[in-house]
Formats: C-alpha cells, structure tokens, sequence
C-alpha cells in the first residue's frame, strides 16, 4: 500500500501524549480516528518519537500506509477539516515504503523555553513556558557546552522506556539567538533522545542557573551515571519537538 508522511504540529496541553492509550485522549488516537473516519477502515499512525503528555510539537513526523482506492485524498485539506484544532498537519507526501517514521530519523531537534520575569507569566505563554525566575544564563551556557558530545547519558534518563544502550551524541545544545524579553529558548540538537532527556537536562542547566549546583557538579552527574543524584526533571509545558530529520527516504527536503 502507498505510505503516506506528515508533519504534524499540535499544542500537548490537553494531551496525554502522543502514544495511543485506551481511555485517554492522545495524539496518535485522534490521527488515528480522522483516517479511520476518512478511510472507513482503522489505520495505524507511526510516529517519530512519544512526546509525554503536555509536550507539544511542530514538527512532529508520522507515517501511515494508505489503501489504494483512498491515493485521490487530498490529504493535508481532509485531516485537517476534522481533526481537533489543537492538531494541524503542516505537510502530506507519499515516501518510499521502506521509509519509517521512527527507524529511518537521524536526529532530532528539540526546543525548551523558560520564562525569567519572576514577577508574572504572561497567561497566553503559561502553558508553553515553564517559569523558572531569574537565571544566570552565562553559567547554564557553559554547563551546556559539558553535556555536548558523545555521552552516555543514562544521569539524564528517566525509567519506563528500555533502551539497549545510553549513549547519544548531542551535536548543539545552547540557548536561541536573538532572544529577548522574558522568555529564553533552548535548542536541544541530536542523534536521538532517552526517555526525558531533554527535560531532565534543563532542570539540570536551570539548577546551575538558580546557584543550586555548580558547573563542575554537572560534569560529575554526568560522569557517574546515577538518575537519582541529578535535579528534578523539567515541567512538559517548556518543550516542543521542534524537527526530525532524515535522508533520502523522505525526499530532497529532509
């Protein structure tokens, strides 16, 4: 049957995920529930990774074999006429079947925002922002340059998912450019991710900002390898998938 890939964005506060799940409302459900109605026939949507609940995307990836007789769908328009307003699909293509949203990505971009004015949120940003006060980001920028690399990352790693190893190269870790105002911006640039990963390095990075650890303790989580002597994990609300990449397999764009 021909594949069919989307680029799907959606807003993870009413989420409990992207993974379908039998009595809560999830991503995947709901693309799931649009091609079944379009179709007349139950789908099953791949994606890329299983953001938790409250993390949004806009780049998120997912695949999905077609039956033929449907090829005429215009797809993007139709999923988007009956899917929730908090799920748009920015882009539909039909790849090679041999493509696979999760196995054929060769990294991906993440994005974490926090908000530093301690006075206030805004409250159209509380829910994609987690407020944290102010921070030194001199000192939380060069904790980032130690987590850059190739690591075992297991400090950062969160139990629920099994892994056959916990070694991942982070190719850029730093805050965005030309951010201003209250909210800063970290982009999170890798081969892949462990379960948390990025939301347990930005606790880390904002506990080197609030003075709570220093630079070099970081270096030493890092090293030894215990979850349980890191700083708590990030809220959801920060982080959104920003990209996945890939080769070939999904054509000349990415």
């Amino acid at each position: 049957m021909p594949r069919l890939k989307l680029v799907v964005a959606y807003t993870g506060t009413h989420f409990a995920g992207w993974q379908l799940q039998p009595r809560d409302r999830t991503v995947q459900g709901c693309l799931e529930d649009a091609f079944a109605t379009l179709c007349q026939h139950p789908l099953r949507v791949h994606g890329a990774g299983r953001t938790d609940s409250g993390v949004h995307a806009v780049g998120q990836v997912c695949h999905c074999d077609i039956p033929p007789e449907k090829n005429h769908i215009p797809w993007q328009k139709a999923l988007n006429a009956i899917l929730p307003k908090d799920i748009a699909v920015c882009e539909a293509a039909y790849v090679r079947d041999d493509f696979h949203a999760r196995f054929s990505a060769q990294a991906k971009e993440y994005a974490y925002t926090i908000w530093t004015e301690p006075r206030y949120v805004l409250p159209q940003r509380r829910p994609l922002v987690w407020s944290v006060g102010r921070v030194d980001e001199h000192k939380m920028a060069v904790a980032a340059r130690m987590l850059t690399g190739t690591f075992d990352f297991a400090a950062f790693q969160n139990t629920g998912t099994p892994v056959s190893h916990t070694v991942r190269t982070v190719y850029h870790l730093a805050p965005e450019p030309g951010a201003a105002g209250n909210e800063s911006t970290w982009l999170f640039h890798a081969d892949g991710f462990l379960k948390q990963m990025v939301r347990n390095i930005m606790g880390c990075l904002v506990a080197v900002g609030r003075n709570k650890i220093s630079v070099d303790e970081v270096k030493i989580l890092l090293e030894g390898q215990k979850r349980e002597m890191a700083p708590a994990t990030a809220p959801p609300q920060g982080l959104c998938l920003r990209k996945v990449k890939y080769g070939e397999l999904a054509g000349p764009d990415h």
